[in-house]
């Protein structure tokens, strides 16, 4: 399969988020991807908005859905992307969405790991997410759905390649600051090495936001990298029979001797 990362610094504008959303999915579809994978909050941020952030989302999510079901089919391509969903409270969740080629929802991922580090507080304004990430399959392809902080915690990835992953999907919005794009280039890498799977990882590039979304293959090698570019996508064929060459060579999953169970813990 080829999959298609999407680099952009999304605005507390919808409407022009998804202008942008709709251009690059145009873009990935020119260039034969079957799946593009969008950043965290492509719906849009949720600072500076006249009426409270629960009223925002309660008319924006629902626009957005139709936006990513609408290009899907438009265009032949399953979406990966990221907004905030209405939840009867003041704190919406933080939402993957995963929309197939003929614009049903096939999946929604509400953030585990709140961003409550290096002086930040995610969960002042968004609830956490109860359930583990899901697994979707497109075009015979299995993808694992991970929300940026989440890439920081090695059993998630793990829990979604013990439920068949071929690919981690990576949507963030990475904060700059110091050694922050050190984290994120390794963080990436390591849970493809450790894995030995695909990852594809969208970040948004904004002045706060580092973006280097990049596309790295099961042993760890970046195939694509968009650097600091302001609106891009990149692309790379997946290809599952690389990836059983690696685990004969690096058959680090079958060596393993720790069997592990994973449930979902109450949010601190």
């Amino acid at each position: 399969m080829r999959i298609a990362v999407a680099q952009f610094g999304p605005t507390k504008d919808h409407t022009a988020n998804a202008l942008t959303i709709a251009q690059l999915t145009a873009d990935a579809a020119r260039d034969g991807a079957q799946l593009v994978v969008f950043p965290e909050e492509a719906m849009m941020l949720t600072d500076g908005h006249d009426l409270p952030l629960h009223e925002v989302v309660a008319e924006v999510w629902p626009q957005f859905i139709g936006l990513l079901a609408r290009l899907a089919v438009e265009h032949g391509i399953a979406v990966i992307a990221g907004g905030y969903e209405p939840n009867g409270t003041s704190r919406p969740h933080n939402t993957l969405v995963c929309v197939d080629h003929a614009g049903a929802v096939i999946a929604e991922y509400r953030k585990l790991h709140l961003y409550d580090a290096f002086a930040y507080q995610e969960s002042g304004y968004v609830t956490a997410g109860a359930e583990l990430p899901p697994v979707v399959e497109i075009d015979g392809v299995r993808v694992g759905l991970i929300n940026c902080y989440d890439i920081r915690f090695p059993e998630l990835a793990r829990h979604l390649v013990d439920s068949g992953a071929d690919v981690l999907s990576v949507s963030a919005a990475w904060v700059d600051g110091p050694h922050k794009e050190d984290h994120w280039t390794t963080l990436l890498r390591a849970r493809a090495i450790e894995n030995t799977v695909w990852l594809a990882a969208a970040g948004t590039i904004t002045d706060e936001c580092i973006g280097r979304s990049s596309l790295i293959d099961p042993l760890g090698l970046v195939v694509a990298d968009l650097g600091k570019d302001a609106a891009a996508v990149a692309v790379a064929d997946i290809d599952t029979a690389r990836t059983s060459a690696v685990r004969q060579t690096l058959p680090a999953l079958a060596n393993r001797r720790i069997r592990l169970t994973y449930e979902v813990t109450e949010a601190s």
